[in-house]
């Protein structure tokens, strides 16, 4: 049988069922650090929920969770330490007395 002609068979692909990024025992909390910091892009961003794999419940969830961390100072609002180490800045004194900033590249 030519494969145009068949009736509409679908291909019998196996696939690996993911498992969940949240467990069932696993308790959603602004100080349950480990499970919070998954959700969270090496920048300081809340991943979307599409990324999660998470149910939008479970996303709200998260997103609250991470926002009281982050007002509780135990997460920062953003993550810039790349930033920091490209840009060093040397000060210097000119003959008026005021104090400019150069960039080092």
């Amino acid at each position: 049988m030519d494969k145009s002609k068949r009736p509409f068979l679908k291909s019998k692909r196996s696939f690996r069922r993911r498992l969940p990024p949240i467990q069932s025992g696993d308790r959603i909390d602004y100080r349950n650090m480990s499970l919070i910091s998954r959700f969270i892009s090496e920048q300081g961003k809340i991943l979307s929920r599409r990324v999660n794999r998470l149910t939008l419940k479970q996303q709200r969830l998260i997103t609250i969770a991470i926002k009281q961390a982050r007002i509780l100072a135990l997460l920062p609002f953003l993550n810039n330490e790349k930033q920091f180490e490209k840009t060093e800045s040397t000060t210097r004194t000119t003959t008026t007395g005021l104090i400019t900033r150069k960039k080092i590249k």
